[in-house]
């Protein structure tokens, strides 16, 4: 007897809306769990990490700092994944165009106008892009493995900034601490409040969900992206390059992930330091599966893996338990979100098999025996 999945004629359309939310509540008894496993109180812990980010207006405003540079992010990648391309470098994306928009940030000084933050912000996209152009290259001259490529230049970016906050960047007046000097105020952005850290980087998150809509479902473009990822060989009959679908893809990300960069350093970080890479550029793969690769969901999946981080903090200071706790979550809600999927596309069947009859030569044997 074995197990099988069998393909169901005709998937539940409800369910496959509803999985989500299957998926997040077998993540919160899993929670439980762990939070009773690790003596502590389940339904503390549960607040830590589904109450205390959204109780107040303060809380909210760190929401919505966590939340703009992962919606940026998963945009990108929301694009690359329908396009069938694997980009998994978003991280040193991130990273680069924090790199770009720091230098140009570094250049501003007392009478510098208000226009460097355009600047910056043009810095960082053109960061990401360059550094995903690598991918693209690679992929489109040599048909390298663009996972591959992208995961190793994340650690490349990585080294690249600790190279510079350690060494020509660094701030002669900063203690010793591998960091540039903080940023003119010309280069912040205005905050939403005057108590919060958020600022209006996140009306552009939401700008870039809404254009991104548009791109993926009102125009010729858009919709060659995604025929190229669902039927390349439909695409190719249709007309549509794969080439152009290709850069694309990974341009659109890279500027995407730039930009979430450059809002990064400006905002509530106001330097560059060896601690910006956080590992946005890996949530946000988790936000933009969970969003359904779509740019509406991705802004509920957002508020939601932002407060597993938040409360991944909240559950070190309040519980002693480890920053990693929010990492754990994650991966539960990932993986919950798989199964559930499958079980919507899939049925398991017990299947017997059938007892195979003897060999000729077996049976000459048992009947001289």
């Amino acid at each position: 007897m074995k197990i099988i999945l069998e393909a169901r004629p005709a998937p539940s359309r409800a369910w496959s809306y509803l999985s989500p939310l299957l998926a997040l509540l077998v993540t919160v008894l899993a929670g439980v769990i762990i939070f009773a496993l690790s003596g502590k109180s389940p339904l503390q812990g549960i607040s830590v990490f589904f109450w205390e980010p959204i109780k107040s207006a303060y809380a909210w405003g760190e929401i919505a700092v966590k939340a703009t540079p992962l919606l940026l992010i998963a945009l990108g990648l929301g694009l690359c994944f329908r396009s069938n391309i694997w980009n998994i470098g978003a991280e040193g994306q991130f990273v680069l165009g924090a790199i770009a928009a720091g230098w140009v940030a570094l250049q501003a000084g007392p009478d510098t106008g208000a226009w460097i933050v355009v600047a910056v912000l043009l810095a960082g996209c053109l960061g990401g892009m360059v550094w995903a152009s690598i991918v693209a290259l690679l992929r489109d001259r040599f048909n390298t493995n663009e996972i591959l490529v992208s995961l190793m230049l994340v650690y490349v970016a990585i080294q690249l900034l600790a190279y510079l906050v350690y060494g020509p960047w660094k701030d002669p007046a900063g203690y010793n601490f591998p960091r540039t000097a903080s940023f003119d105020v010309s280069t912040q952005l205005p905050r939403l409040m005057a108590s919060s850290r958020a600022n209006w980087g996140v009306f552009l998150a939401l700008l870039a969900c809404a254009l991104m809509w548009i791109f993926m479902f009102r125009t010729k473009a858009g919709f060659a992206q995604q025929v190229g990822g669902l039927a390349p060989k439909a695409a190719r009959y249709a007309g549509f390059s794969a080439r152009k679908t290709l850069w694309l893809a990974l341009l659109s990300s890279g500027a995407l992930a730039g930009l979430a960069g450059a809002l990064e350093v400006i905002g509530p970080v106001g330097q560059l330091n060896a601690h910006v890479p956080v590992g946005y550029g890996f949530t946000a793969i988790i936000v933009a599966f969970v969003g359904r690769l779509h740019p509406i969901g991705m802004v509920f999946s957002t508020i939601l893996l932002s407060m597993f981080v938040i409360g991944g903090e909240l559950s070190q200071s309040q519980l002693g338990l480890p920053k990693s706790l929010s990492s754990v979550f994650q991966g539960l809600l990932l993986f919950n979100l798989l199964a559930c999927d499958t079980l919507v596309n899939y049925r398991i069947r017990l299947k017997t098999s059938a007892k195979s009859p003897p060999s000729p030569v077996a049976a000459t044997k048992q009947g001289v025996a």
